[in-house]
């Protein structure tokens, strides 16, 4: 497995490497770190050549602390990357170049009006068609949270990243959410009859999308802890179900949306990474499918 960590040097950054070392194994880590001045005002002037000097060692002296962590947590290194200029264009540069399972990061997990202004990690997810570990805070590593929604591509996911998964004394809840009947448009008077018929009907496709990874981890001798059907809002019945069993990892799926499509409708994967502190592991089906095509 291949890694691109991404890092400013930060505590929070350095999460995301620790956590994820408690997941993989057999983990090969390329290290990126961009000196971001980005954010300074174009009025302001700056020798670029002794700034830029600066930012080479600044992102040098990062970059050493990175490798000994690496080696510390029994992962092998990689390339090294430094940069200055923008951090979001330097990583998805970076990220087009090498074939990279997964990128991780650390995130702030600003609220409020904050979160509109958007982050160096949102804008990676938004933009790039890799799969992304973005962590918040270091955790206990103990209990992983898979959501499944029946189709093709939940059971892909699980079986393109389950072989690099270290699972040893793992808690592993699969959940599945169903929309409420009682909340879909329709016109006319609703029968209680047909909702109730709707009602068995999810609940049997979610039996057997839940069966389906069931079986998925059984064929690598990995037992599940608990599984349980919902029902509500899908990103608002994760982050319940989350915070209620202490998950420190949650595993999405998410569909290759252009840009525009995912600023408009919003995702499941983007309020759930807003509202958890759980770590989150966002899956791409599209690389998955041309991966096993």
């Amino acid at each position: 497995m291949r890694i691109l960590f991404c890092t400013d040097g930060s505590k929070i950054s350095f999460n995301s490497l620790n956590n994820i070392s408690h997941w993989v194994k057999d983990a090969k880590v390329d290290t990126i770190c961009v000196i971001d001045w980005s954010f300074l005002p174009d009025e302001i002037s700056i020798e670029e050549e002794n700034f830029s000097y600066s930012c080479a060692n600044i992102a040098d002296t990062i970059l050493d602390y990175a490798q000994e962590e690496i080696q510390k947590l029994g992962l092998q290194c990689g390339i090294r990357i430094k940069n200055c200029g923008s951090a979001i264009e330097s990583i998805l540069e970076q990220a087009d170049k090498q074939d990279y399972d997964l990128i991780i990061m650390g995130s702030h997990g600003k609220k409020g009006i904050q979160k509109w202004l958007g982050s160096v990690s949102q804008e990676i997810i938004n933009s790039s068609k890799l799969s992304c570990y973005v962590a918040k805070e270091e955790n206990k590593h103990g209990r992983l949270l898979v959501t499944t929604d029946g189709t093709s591509c939940s059971c892909g996911i699980i079986k393109e990243i389950l072989p690099n998964l270290n699972l040893d004394e793992k808690e592993i809840h699969i959940v599945m959410v169903n929309d409420d009947p009682n909340l879909l448009f329709l016109d006319g008077t609703l029968d209680t009859n047909w909702i109730l018929d709707i009602q068995k009907q999810q609940n049997i496709y979610a039996s057997k999308a839940i069966k389906d990874i069931e079986r998925i981890f059984a064929d690598y001798g990995v037992e599940t802890y608990k599984s349980a059907i919902l029902t509500g809002n899908p990103a608002q019945e994760i982050i319940n179900y989350s915070k209620d069993n202490e998950i420190n990892l949650i595993v999405l799926g998410s569909q290759n949306k252009s840009r525009l499509d995912r600023f408009l409708t919003g995702s499941v994967s983007k309020r759930v990474l807003e509202n958890v502190v759980s770590d989150i592991w966002l899956a791409r089906c599209k690389q998955i499918d041309q991966k096993t095509n």
